[in-house]
């Protein structure tokens, strides 16, 4: 066992000493205080997570997958981000894989021990799949989870790249990666909670390299979601009121040509503005590997 008292998220926070004895109000301010400087802590390794996602822009265009892999909080938070991709870019549902130790129970319950096991991270990245060209992206935030760093260790020797984000200044535990992504959160405001600035980092840091590669890869126009595929009714008026912006169409006009292209507003707007039909905006899109920009240039 390794004694961790040196990892900044085990020490003591000076500005939440005492804080049992605050007012809630203080209780609460405090908090936002501490959480207002980790936009700052992301903003000193923009270079590196920007070396994530060419990474996982080239992972996903040479046609392999995307693996998060963590324990407790930062599993949990790996799950959710690959999970969200699907219904928000209409990404199919291989591109970003959440893997947590313990497995799907571990989501809702704390499996104790599970982070301990680096023999099951093998066992589950081989259950996956994981191969070369795919991309192991390890969250520790403690920088010492023995599945994470198995995780990792077993990507590379299978030829997979490797990113390893934590939130301390430095590994504990060190291991060889493509990338590491160090968040320096500082102290926690109750000592070694994690899955206080420690969670939000990881939220933020994953946010942005998923909906980077994401627009990279085409899946944005803009600043709109045109890769998106309605699935319900919120969607339809979202989709619609996006063909209706890049086209100049009406509402009614726009949502028939949603209706027309399968429910796939890339495509809807493709065809209003080539005047062509399904198969030949998908003929285009496929030409110009799915990005809408090269096929309708730029709209004001």
């Amino acid at each position: 066992m390794r004694n961790r008292k040196d990892l900044t998220t085990e020490q003591q926070n000076p500005n939440s000493h005492q804080i049992d004895k605050r007012s809630i109000p203080e209780i609460l301010t405090i908090i936002n205080g501490e959480d207002q400087s980790i936009a700052g802590a992301i903003n000193k390794v923009i270079p590196e997570i920007a070396r994530a996602v060419e990474l996982a822009v080239k992972t996903i265009r040479n046609g392999h997958r995307i693996f998060y892999v963590g324990a407790g909080t930062s599993g949990r938070l790996g799950v959710l981000d690959a999970t969200e991709m699907p219904p928000t870019y209409s990404a199919p549902r291989d591109w970003f894989q959440g893997i947590i130790a313990g497995g799907r129970e571990a989501l809702v319950r704390s499996i104790e021990g599970a982070e301990d096991k680096p023999e099951d991270a093998i066992r589950d990245l081989k259950a996956a799949g994981v191969e070369a060209g795919d991309l192991v992206f390890g969250i520790a935030s403690s920088s010492a989870t023995p599945y994470v760093v198995a995780a990792l260790e077993y990507g590379r020797s299978v030829g997979t790249s490797t990113v390893y984000m934590i939130c301390n200044p430095k590994p504990l535990v060190p291991v060889e990666v493509d990338v590491l992504i160090a968040v320096d959160v500082g102290p926690e405001i109750i000592t070694g909670s994690t899955r206080m600035k420690s969670g939000t980092a990881t939220k933020m840091v994953l946010n942005m390299i998923s909906t980077t590669t994401m627009i990279r890869i085409g899946k944005v126009y803009g600043n709109l979601m045109v890769d998106l595929q309605v699935v319900n009714n919120k969607l339809v008026d979202r989709g619609t009121r996006i063909i209706e912006q890049l086209t100049g169409l009406d509402y009614d006009e726009a949502q028939e040509y949603l209706y027309r292209a399968e429910g796939s507003v890339k495509t809807a707007i493709v065809m209003a503005r080539k005047n062509c039909g399904l198969n030949k905006a998908k003929s285009f899109l496929e030409k110009n590997d799915g990005l809408l920009r090269r096929v309708i240039g730029d709209v004001e």
